[in-house]
């Protein structure tokens, strides 16, 4: 007789509502709780969902602004086209979906309804590239490429909990519409060793390094700070630059960091190669004629494979260890 029905079920990581490490500080709905505190000061603001109020931290606002909160079931294009309704009469809308469904299901709704018109809609999209382990259906490898693409739209990739937590209020005070990449649920706190504060536009440098610049967003820089400690035991030098704003790019500080000699410039991204942060700091460098040497880590160009996401980000090449054998490589 089989003893398979009596072994304990293994859990994996193919959904997972937090990406920080065992043991790792983290913080609980960082964005739920910050839409809270901006809606006490704000009565324009509304929170908007398609059925994933409790997958985006929306249910946190919705217990305590039910009159605020609505619900519009799995139907996204009607989502994004209730929500410029509301920003045409005055309210500022949070919507939020899974980033899958908000980028490439309700692209058009979007571009034709809200971008277009330029409207104050707030759109902030969890399990954002490849932090979902359940195939190419929800992992959204490909959102930025296509927001960034969008006349009018300002993209955001936030790293932590604190990157949240400050950059709703920033978001808030923007006119304009927004589209955010979000974590959700027990989010690491990585950022506030750091003395960081969110700037809408800005890139912060964390750490100097003289062999490798790290310029990253969202998760990466998580990665990138964490390789850069392993890194300073084989005396290899690396900086990261945070880039939490892909669209307006920090060109500025870009090419600041990226004309000092001698350094390698890495991108590193939750995204695939094409049409994200490393396309745009490429074109950056190349526009003022800056060419060091250069380096993109990425997602590849291809529909990934379903499974648990450590092993997912070491066969594409984002996790920690990945990305230190990667760059000890290149240096040589």
């Amino acid at each position: 007789m089989s003893t398979v029905a009596n072994k304990p079920r293994l859990k994996t990581s193919a959904m997972i509502a937090s990406i920080a490490a065992e043991g790792q500080v983290t913080r609980s709905a960082p964005f739920g709780h910050a839409l809270v505190e901006l809606a006490r000061t704000k009565a324009s603001v509304i929170g908007m969902t398609a059925d994933l109020g409790k997958y985006t931290d929306l249910h946190i606002f919705a217990k305590e602004f039910p009159d605020r909160y609505y619900q519009m079931g799995m139907a996204e294009q009607l989502l994004m086209g209730a929500a410029a309704g509301f920003a045409h009469e005055g309210a500022q809308p949070f919507v939020t979906t899974y980033a899958v469904f908000g980028t490439r299901r309700a692209y058009d709704f979007i571009h034709q309804t809200i971008a277009e018109d330029n409207l104050d809609v707030k759109i902030v999209c969890a399990l954002p590239g490849l932090t979902t382990g359940y195939g190419p259906s929800h992992q959204a490898a490909e959102d930025l490429a296509l927001m960034r693409a969008m006349p009018n739209m300002t993209v955001i990739d936030p790293c932590d909990a604190l990157d949240i937590e400050q950059m709703v209020p920033a978001i808030a005070a923007h006119k304009g519409p927004v589209y955010a990449r979000l974590l959700r649920g027990n989010v690491p706190a990585v950022l506030d060793e750091y003395g960081y504060r969110f700037e809408l536009g800005k890139a912060k440098l964390l750490r100097d390094g003289n062999d490798v610049l790290l310029i990253s967003s969202g998760i990466m820089t998580m990665r990138s700070l964490e390789v850069a400690k392993t890194l300073e035991a084989d005396n290899v030098g690396v900086a990261v630059l945070h880039v939490p704003t892909i669209k307006p790019l920090d060109t500025a500080t870009i090419l600041r960091e990226a004309k000092r000699t001698g350094r390698m410039v890495i991108v590193a991204e939750n995204h695939t190669v094409i049409g994200g942060l490393g396309e745009a700091v490429a074109r950056t460098l190349l526009s003022a004629g800056i060419t060091p040497p250069f380096r993109q880590i990425a997602l590849p160009d291809e529909f990934l494979a379903a499974g648990a996401l450590p092993t997912l980000h070491d066969r594409y090449g984002i996790s920690a260890n990945a990305m230190a054998t990667s760059i000890k490589t290149w240096l040589g």
